[in-house]
C-alpha cells in the first residue's frame, strides 16, 4: 500500500540509518528520497550510504532518488568557555577575526561581514529565536554590541539568524562548493540550496553543475529568508522545485506568518509546474515516540491538502528511534487524506506558447480526460522526464506511469507526486510499445481488465521527440 501512495517521502539519512536493513526498511514502507544533510556529512559516509541505496533500488526494483542538501551560508556563535545566561537589558559584544571562547560579555561569531552589515536597530535571533538581541552598533570591522531583548542560556554553536540585516555573504559558501563537487562527483539526483535569496544564486549553482558535470542537475531552491519571498517569482523561473524550509523560515518571519507563507509558496510552485518539499518538524516527537501527536499528524495532512509534492523528515529519521516506524506513520496519514475532493489545484490550461506549448497541451488534456473517464492510469515514455513533470502538476486522480530508457531519471522522478517510474528501452513502433507498456503496468498490479488507460507518445517513437500524441485504450486482457 505504501508503495501506491501519490504524495513523496523525503527521509534525512543520519546516525539512525547507518544500516542496509534499516534503508531496506524505510524503502518497504515508503520512503521515496534519502536527503542527506551536508551540514553535518562526511564524505567517505555519504558515498557508503549512497551505495547502499543503489544497491537496494537494484535488488529490490526501487527507485529511490538522492538529495544533496547544501548548508548554504549558515551563521553560528562560536565554542561557550562555561554556561552563559543572559539576561534583558545586558550588552555582549559579538567578535568576528580569531577564533575564541565566549563568555557573558564577548561571544565570537563565524560571520567575518557582520561587523560591515550589521545596523543599529537590527535583530540577532540566536538558536532557533530562543534568545533575541538588538544592534546598539558597529566598529565596522571586527565588533558589534547587541543589547539583550529576551534573554536566556547562550549555548555553544547555536545557529544565529538575522532577519533584517542585508547579508553580503553569498548564498554558496566555500564549503558548499566544496560539497557541490562531491554531490555532483556522486551523481546525485537533485540538489538542494539553503538560505536562497536571489535567482542569482541558483544561477550560480547551476553554472557549477555545469562545469563539473555532463548532465543536467535539477536544483531545488529552499525558501527559508524574507528576500525569497518576494523575489519568488524570479526564484522560481531560475529552479527545478522548491522546498519550504519551515525551521529557519519560521525564525526570520513571525512564526504566526508561516502557515499563511507555506500556502502561497505551495501555489507558486505549482503554477509554474515544478514539485514542492514541505519540511521540519513534521512528526518531531517521532524522535523519541512511537506515535506522532494530533497536531503533527493535522500538519502533515494539511501539507498533502496544500498541495505538496513530498513531505520531509530530518531528526525523525536521522537521529531518531523509529526511522521505520515513522515512515509507516506518515505513508499512512498521505494514503489517507491524498485521494480527497477537497483538494484544489490549479487547474489553468497552458497558454504561453512555448516550443513546448504541444507537449505541455495534451499533458494537461491527458490529465482532465483521465478524470473524465476514470482512468486507472496515464501512461508515458520519455527521455527527460519533461512529460512526467507537467502530468504531476495537474494532480490527475489515477497513477502516472513513466517508461524511460534513461536511468539517471528513472530515480529523479521519485520526488514527483503520483510519478512511478519504470526502466523501458524496446523502442520499437508505437503499437508495439503500447502493448509493451500496459503489460507491465498489469504485471506491476497498476491496471486490471476493463480499466482504461491514457497512453502518451512521441511519434515516430524512434526519435525519442517531444510527446505529440494521446491515446485512450481499454485493457481488455491482462494476460499478455
Amino acid at each position: 500500500m505504501s508503495q501506491r501512495k501519490k504524495t513523496k517521502i523525503v527521509a534525512t539519512l543520519g546516525p539512525a540509518t547507518s544500516s542496509k536493513e534499516v534503508l531496506k526498511g524505510m524503502l518497504d514502507e515508503g520512503a521515496n528520497v534519502f536527503r542527506i544533510n551536508f551540514s553535518h556529512a562526511d564524505y567517505d559516509d555519504v558515498s557508503e550510504r549512497i551505495k547502499m541505496i543503489r544497491e537496494l533500488n537494484d535488488e529490490y526494483g526501487y527507485t529511490a532518488s538522492i538529495l544533496a542538501d547544501l548548508q548554504g551560508p549558515k551563521l553560528r556563535v562560536g565554542v561557550m568557555k562555561e554556561e552563559v545566561v543572559v539576561n534583558p537589558g545586558d550588552e555582549i559584544v559579538f567578535a568576528t577575526g580569531e577564533r575564541f571562547e565566549g563568555t557573558k560579555e564577548r561571544v565570537y561569531m563565524t560571520y567575518k561581514n557582520f561587523p560591515q552589515d550589521a545596523k543599529p536597530g537590527e535583530r540577532i535571533l540566536l538558536d532557533d529565536g530562543k534568545l533575541i538581541f538588538e544592534v546598539v552598533s558597529s566598529d565596522l570591522k571586527s565588533e558589534v554590541t547587541a543589547k539583550v531583548i529576551q534573554g536566556g542560556p547562550l549555548k555553544s554553536k547555536k545557529g544565529v539568524n538575522l532577519p533584517n540585516t542585508n547579508i553580503s555573504q553569498p548564498a554558496l559558501t566555500e564549503k558548499d562548493i566544496k560539497d557541490a563537487i562531491f554531490a555532483i562527483s556522486q551523481e546525485v539526483d537533485w540538489i538542494a540550496l539553503s538560505f536562497v535569496r536571489h535567482a542569482e544564486d541558483l544561477i550560480e549553482l547551476q553554472d557549477l553543475i555545469n562545469k563539473h558535470s555532463e548532465h543536467k542537475i535539477p536544483i531545488i531552491a529552499k525558501i527559508e529568508k524574507p528576500e525569497a519571498i518576494e523575489n519568488i517569482d524570479k526564484i522560481v523561473s531560475q529552479c527545478d522545485g522548491i522546498m519550504v524550509a519551515r525551521g529557519d523560515l519560521g525564525v526570520e518571519i513571525p512564526a504566526a506568518d508561516v502557515p499563511l507563507v507555506q500556502k502561497q509558496l505551495v501555489l507558486r510552485a505549482k503554477k509554474a509546474r515544478i514539485p514542492v518539499i514541505i519540511a521540519t518538524q513534521m512528526m518531531e516527537t517521532m524522535i523519541s515516540s512511537l506515535t506522532p501527536t494530533r497536531a503533527e499528524v493535522n500538519d502533515v495532512a494539511n501539507s498533502v491538502m496544500d498541495g505538496a509534492d513530498a513531505v520531509m523528515l530530518s531528526g525523525e529519521t536521522s537521529v531518531g528511534k523509529y526511522p521505520v516506524q515513522v515512515i509507516r506513520q506518515m505513508a499512512s496519514i498521505l494514503t489517507s487524506v491524498e485521494d480527497s475532493p477537497l483538494i484544489q489545484v490549479p487547474q489553468l490550461p497552458p497558454h504561453i506558447r512555448t516550443n513546448r506549448y504541444i507537449t505541455k497541451s495534451i499533458c494537461y488534456h491527458a490529465a482532465n480526460m483521465a478524470n473524465e473517464i476514470d482512468a486507472k492510469a496515464i501512461s508515458t515514455l520519455t527521455n527527460s522526464g519533461y512529460t512526467a513533470f507537467q502530468i504531476s502538476a495537474w494532480r490527475p486522480s489515477c497513477h502516472i506511469l513513466v517508461f524511460t530508457s534513461n536511468k539517471r531519471i528513472l530515480t529523479r522522478l521519485s520526488l514527483l507526486w503520483g510519478v512511478r517510474a519504470f526502466y523501458y528501452d524496446r523502442f520499437v513502433s508505437t503499437d508495439e510499445t503500447i502493448e509493451d507498456v500496459n503489460k507491465m503496468a498489469c504485471e506491476k498490479g497498476y491496471l486490471e481488465e476493463g480499466d482504461m488507460l491514457v497512453s502518451l507518445a512521441a511519434m515516430p517513437i524512434q526519435e525519442k521527440g517531444m510527446v505529440n500524441t494521446l491515446r485512450v485504450t481499454e485493457i481488455t486482457s491482462c494476460s499478455f
